[in-house]
């Protein structure tokens, strides 16, 4: 039985989003906050070893860096904080 009762704990773990959004709903925003921030923190990590493990490739084993695509929003996105970089160039002359 004590076997049965690991398996439906382990099953029973929550999604930390969902978390998120009942915190947020419930209008708790310190646990809502503390959760976003636990959240980030593990992306930011699995960001970060990605990276390494990228970088060790590169190094150790001589694969080429490889280019970032950019698709549509990006270039618009670019395209847009030029323009306003410019504006405001204009405007301190």
């Amino acid at each position: 039985m004590d076997n049965v009762e690991n398996i439906e704990n382990t099953e029973q773990e929550t999604n930390p989003i969902q978390d998120l959004i009942k915190a947020s709903l419930a209008k708790d925003y310190n646990n809502a906050n503390k959760i976003f921030g636990e959240v980030m923190t593990i992306k930011m990590s699995d960001l970060l070893d990605q990276e390494k493990v990228r970088m060790a490739d590169q190094v150790y084993n001589g694969a080429e860096e490889e280019e970032e695509e950019l698709d549509d929003e990006d270039i618009e996105e670019l395209e847009s904080e030029d323009e306003e970089d410019e504006d405001e160039d204009e405007e301190e002359v």
